[in-house]
């Protein structure tokens, strides 16, 4: 008597890696386990897939963020510290045409760059901002930045971030929020593929903004830095996720789409 061979289950779909063309194969210089490669990964997936790369001008200032321009197959701009806003506004008045992308870290946004980021928001200018929150100076030493959380060790708050000495982590993304040329603000993450999926798709939407032309956007992204914080990736991801998003909530803060308040005007958003 013969036996009947069971069917075969289907094979299962092969995943093979796509690398975005405005992504370079250039091996990384970050520190093992740090977020800014899959951050690079979605700006160039999104640049791509709204066709922007060939019109887009980045400008990345001092700090881990002055890589960007290695990885990414853009045009950029360095600027000097925390003036990345400032350059960008320059851009943006006399390449009107251009798609104006700026790429900055905490302690160079929210520390010597806020009087540029503040402003900036309050003209209204439509420039699309992300802003890499790893709560440390990463590249100069790991020392306490704007965004450190309180009682986190650093190599200038060896015993912990105190409130009396260094007062309260900026919550930066809220605060801009708040200004009538702010068409958008969001705050993602990167530790894991789901939250991977929504901070691009905050992205998308920030790059959107700038295209309809209703005013400033930015992007928040907590990210890790394993060597910085003295744990290991997987340690630095779980830490974003008990510690971190507690006390800077993820999610959409404001999008005011097209009822965003021009450059030009004075009225409410």
């Amino acid at each position: 008597m013969s036996v009947a061979t069971p069917p075969r289950a289907p094979a299962s779909p092969r995943v093979i890696y796509q690398q975005p063309e405005l992504l370079s194969e250039t091996s990384t210089r970050y520190c093992p386990g740090c977020g800014h490669g899959i951050i690079h990964r979605l700006i160039a997936e999104v640049l791509g897939e709204l066709g922007l790369g060939p019109r887009t001008i980045a400008v990345a200032p001092v700090g881990c963020a002055v890589f960007a321009y290695d990885y990414l197959l853009l045009d950029f701009v360095e600027a000097p510290h925390g003036r990345a806003p400032a350059v960008a506004t320059g851009i943006r008045r006399v390449r009107p045409d251009n798609f104006v992308l700026m790429y900055q870290g905490d302690g160079d946004l929210a520390a010597i760059g806020t009087a540029e980021i503040v402003h900036a928001a309050a003209r209204g200018e439509r420039i699309t901002g992300i802003f890499v929150n790893n709560g440390i100076y990463g590249m100069t030493g790991g020392q306490m930045a704007p965004t450190t959380l309180l009682g986190q060790r650093t190599t200038s708050s060896p015993t912990g971030r105190e409130a009396s000495l260094a007062g309260y982590p900026i919550r930066i993304t809220e605060m801009l929020a708040q200004l009538p040329g702010t068409a958008y603000a969001a705050r993602g993450t990167i530790i894991d593929p789901s939250s991977v999926g929504k901070t691009k798709a905050m992205i998308k939407r920030a790059c959107q903004v700038q295209l309809e032309g209703t005013g400033f956007a930015l992007v928040e992204i907590l990210s890790n830095c394993p060597v910085g914080w003295g744990l290991t990736a997987q340690q630095s991801m779980d830490h974003i996720r008990a510690e971190v998003i507690p006390a800077y909530p993820l999610g959409v803060i404001i999008d005011r789409g097209k009822r965003a308040v021009a450059p030009t005007s004075g009225g409410e958003g």
